[in-house]
């Protein structure tokens, strides 16, 4: 036969050879890079031997089949030249070409083995065509190692046109060409001999080793370091039915094992041997994920179960495990299982064990914001200390903090309150954008009195730089990743999912990063000339080129998100993944993509804010205005049906019911989130006591105190008539203020209570304006997670949760004691009244008959007796507001004592009522 013969030259030896015999010594040469001369070489030196092809027994009644066969001139065969390097030397190379050897004998057939004698001949190349690979007569052919391949491979050629292939082993069909498999896991010797019998049959081609040929595993188990290496690889581990079922479809044209729809089906799930157990996880996280489970071949258990193989941990939550863990249990934390089910692989359980939290650096550290003395002054002082420091941590910087200078101040108590992480922190997945790359300016000339409009451009750049960050973790986490070739396991979206959801994004990103270094030139190099408008002006037309057509499209595009997440489960584990990340903040693609939605309307009430404090013969005023206008057409090119009803609504409901409400209140882009009934517990925004309404709103937050005296009722100009506005309002903040959130703990004095740290752009001290709940509807760690979030929104920054501070009560002098006791709601009670009697005796607006009367009621009660005419005259010269304030009366020394008076009898009053 032509395979066994071997032709020896003093330059080189050829023979001809099974494609699988030698590849691991052969270099790969492909057909257009034959070298002509070598091959030439090797049809001169090559006898003529003649191909035949013999169609065994059914195989010649096949009508379809000897059609087929007579289209078929060509048969493709291997050719190893074994060339030597030099004359004299042992060392050898092996080359491998492939030669066109013509069939030129018509068919012959065979009824029976007799017959192969007579058929047996030197003079020609023998190739059998059998029906079944698993009766007596393929077994003889076998034995006897002849070429033997089924109708099939015919039946294929003829229909692309294709020359014969050459194999020495049995081919049945070609659904499995070019493939080369590795197998793992099997113990049993006769199922591994057929699963590798039919793969040869198949056409492909089996390694005993693992190494960087291989395309597909066939793992019984999912241990073993085959296994861990097609993982790190990404090379498609599949369960052994997918050779099974391929070998059941031998006879389907155009048949292929590895297509993507079919060999899915019998891919090794990522949990397949996997008992999985869940830990510190909701409800409802609990129940998704061990649906997801059973999805990808796992079953679940009860934590503790001694038949678990993994434990899953929230690390977040758990600190400490409810029990000692056997050493067969994987404790891990929740990215191996969602990674697991992104890369579709079992992931390795190293790279994700979990380990327990233990930082006492960090309770020591927060410990020293508790300001424990019984001293009054020192605590007032110390108090000024903590939110002086908290003034220095949470006053935003344009330009990336600094390095610390040592390690050891790692856990100070700057690290504990810093809320300048943003996105940017940790950015270095995929190609960093060359906003990114670049550095800021270190010597920033400060005013050193900052002005109102310094401060509004200083905020204007850190909202710009914040956004430009958020745009490049969305590209860099999400956008990059799902675009690239080779993922592990395939691609997670098809391309249009893609666009759909990220739309413009890129040319977004590449229009805002020029906007916020033009801006960062600007603050570095401060003058108050120096025109902001003209950045605005200088990219509108690119802002009407990119924006709309994504806002537009955001709802379709947060429709693709959601059905996506339901219907591929990759897609939701990366989306778990990366919302876990950092740099993302805990938010999801669809609250990070949302931010396009929100900027344009953000940037133009700073720019409007800017304008307000800008000097008329400023030249920056006009170009402002100009600015203004033109975010104002980007925004009309904006689709304004999508704009919510509902919630402008409940903007016209807010205004009604709080009166003097700020008219600005109203706007398109803005929406009621919460409202929230508090009490005041300090100074500010109103006295203790006073029952106060916090409207939050998506940009700013409105603070109303209920009135005390309702009187009369609005009627609409269509003479409806709404009841009384029962609130009162107090002030309108803009979110961006608020730099600091504090979650008072909870004790014996203080229940329910929270603080905000405010800071207005035009002035340089905090104001602590300190709480408590009185709805129990809504628990104050949501409320307090919702603001952060919608603070965090306005500043364009990610990490929402850094600008909560948990702090002990007594660091800063808040307590809810006696708050609702009948003493404190009498004590607020005589204070308004005070107010209210301070304000009847005010010098400047008191009548004088009303005056000179109160004045001469007190000194007739203080000297027991009636007022002469002399008394008269000189009470009538004292009336005047002039003489009062500098004459030392007995009778004016008598006001405290007519106070007191009133009070305690307000307070008799008082306790009679309750």
């Amino acid at each position: 036969m032509a395979d066994s013969s071997v032709l020896t030259s003093t330059i080189e030896r050829t023979s001809l050879a099974d494609s699988s015999i030698f590849d691991s010594k052969v270099t790969e040469i492909s057909k257009e890079n034959v070298l002509i001369g070598s091959a030439s070489y090797v049809e001169e030196e090559m006898p003529q031997i003649e191909t035949r092809m013999i169609l065994v027994q059914e195989a010649g009644k096949q009508e379809e089949l000897i059609q087929a066969l007579k289209t078929i001139k060509i048969m493709e065969v291997p050719v190893i030249k074994i060339r030597e390097s030099c004359p004299g030397k042992s060392d050898e190379k092996l080359i491998k070409s492939v030669v066109n050897m013509e069939i030129k004998v018509p068919f012959v057939k065979m009824e029976s083995v007799e017959e192969l004698e007579s058929l047996d001949s030197p003079e020609f190349e023998n190739v059998f065509i059998v029906m079944d690979f698993q009766d007596s007569v393929f077994n003889e052919l076998y034995k006897t190692d002849h070429r033997i391949i089924g109708p099939p491979v015919i039946l294929n050629c003829a229909q692309k046109g294709e020359p014969l292939p050459f194999s020495c082993r049995p081919l049945y069909c070609t659904s499995m060409m070019n493939l080369v498999l590795c197998f793992t896991g099997f113990r049993k010797k006769e199922e591994l001999v057929r699963l590798v019998t039919l793969v040869h049959h198949m056409g492909g081609v089996i390694r005993k080793d693992f190494n960087s040929k291989v395309t597909h595993l066939v793992a019984n188990c999912t241990q073993g370091e085959k296994f861990r290496i097609a993982v790190s690889l990404g090379t498609p581990i599949m369960k052994p039915e997918w050779i099974y079922k391929a070998w059941e479809r031998r006879n389907e044209q155009d048949f292929c094992a590895s297509v993507d729809d079919f060999r899915n089906e019998f891919k090794v799930p990522p949990f397949q041997d996997c008992i999985l157990s869940f830990l510190g996880f909701s409800d409802e996280e609990k129940t998704n994920m061990e649906e997801m489970t059973e999805m990808q071949g796992g079953n679940c258990l009860p934590v503790g179960d001694e038949r678990c193989t993994h434990l899953i941990v929230e690390e977040n939550i758990v600190k400490e495990l409810p029990f000692e863990p056997s050493k067969k249990l994987y404790v891990v934390k929740q990215e191996w299982f969602w990674g697991s089910i992104q890369m579709d692989a079992r992931a390795g359980e190293t790279m994700y064990l979990y380990e327990k939290a233990n930082t006492p650096e960090l309770k020591k550290s927060v410990s020293l914001l508790s300001l424990n003395t019984p001293n009054s002054n020192r605590k007032r002082r110390r108090l000024k200390e903590t939110l002086a420091q908290l003034s220095r941590e949470t006053d935003m910087s344009p330009f990336p903090p600094r390095k610390r200078p040592s390690a050891e101040h790692s856990l100070s108590i700057g690290s504990l309150l810093d809320i300048s992480n943003t996105p940017e922190s940790s950015i270095n997945y995929g190609e960093t954008p060359k906003s990114c790359t670049k550095s800021s300016k270190n010597s920033t000339p400060v005013p050193s009195k900052q002005s109102a409009r310094w401060q509004v451009a200083k905020e204007l750049y850190q909202t710009e730089s914040n956004y430009v960050n958020i745009l490049a973790t969305i590209i860099q986490l999400f956008q990059v990743p799902l675009e690239e070739e080779g993922q592990r396991g395939g691609p997670i979206l098809a391309p249009e999912e893609i666009k759909t959801i990220f739309g413009s994004i890129p040319d977004i990103f590449d229009v805002h990063t020029k906007i916020k270094d033009d801006l960062e030139d600007l603050i570095v190099n401060w003058d108050e000339s120096k025109s902001i408008g003209d950045i605005f002006l200088k990219y509108s037309k690119d802002l009407v080129k990119t924006y709309p057509p994504f806002v537009n499209f955001f709802e379709m595009s947060k429709e693709t998100i959601i059905k996506c997440e339901k219907q591929k489960p990759r897609f939701h584990a990366f989306l778990k993944i990366n919302q876990a990340k950092p740099e993302c903040g805990r938010q999801s693609l669809v609250e990070l993509l949302i931010r396009p939605v929100q900027r344009l309307p953000s940037v133009a009430l700073l720019l409007n804010d800017l304008k307000k404090h800008t000097a008329e013969e400023n030249p920056d005023k006009t170009t402002l205005e100009k600015a203004i206008g033109s975010l104002k057409e980007v925004m009309t090119h904006i689709n304004e049906d999508k704009r919510k009803t509902e919630a402008q609504k409940q903007i016209f409901d807010v205004v009604y019911e709080v009166d003097g409400c700020p008219a600005n209140l109203l706007s398109s882009h803005r929406s009621l989130v919460q409202r929230v009934e508090t009490i005041s517990l300090g100074e500010h925004p109103c006295d203790r006591g006073e029952q106060v309404t916090l409207f939050l709103f998506n940009d700013c937050l409105e603070i109303a105190r209920k009135r005390h005296k309702v009187i009369g009722t609005f009627r609409s100009p269509h003479g409806h008539t709404r009841p009384p506005a029962s609130l009162k309002h107090i002030h309108l903040m803009p979110l961006s203020q608020i730099k600091k959130v504090l979650d008072i703990r909870e004790t014996e004095d203080c229940h329910n209570a929270f603080a905000l740290l405010v800071r207005p752009p035009t002035e340089r001290a905090n104001v602590l304006l300190s709480f408590q709940m009185t709805s129990e509807e809504l628990p104050k760690e949501n409320w307090l997670k919702m603001l952060c979030r919608h603070v965090a929104n306005t500043i364009c920054k990610a990490d929402a949760e850094n600008l909560i501070y948990s702090a002990d009560p007594e660091s800063f002098e808040v307590n809810t004691k006696d708050m609702d006791s009948t003493l404190s709601r009498a004590s607020r009670a005589i204070k308004k009244t005070s107010k209210k009697v301070t304000r009847a005796f005010s010098f400047s607006k008191t009548p004088k008959r009303a005056l000179r009367r109160a004045l001469m009621t007190s000194q007739s009660s203080v000297e027991g007796r009636s007022p002469s005419s002399n008394d008269k005259h000189v009470m009538s010269r004292l009336s005047s507001t002039s003489s009062l304030a500098g004459i030392p009366s007995p009778s004016l020394v008598s006001l405290p004592s007519f106070f007191e008076r009133r009070s305690h009898t307000l307070s008799r009053s008082t306790t009679h009522l309750i």
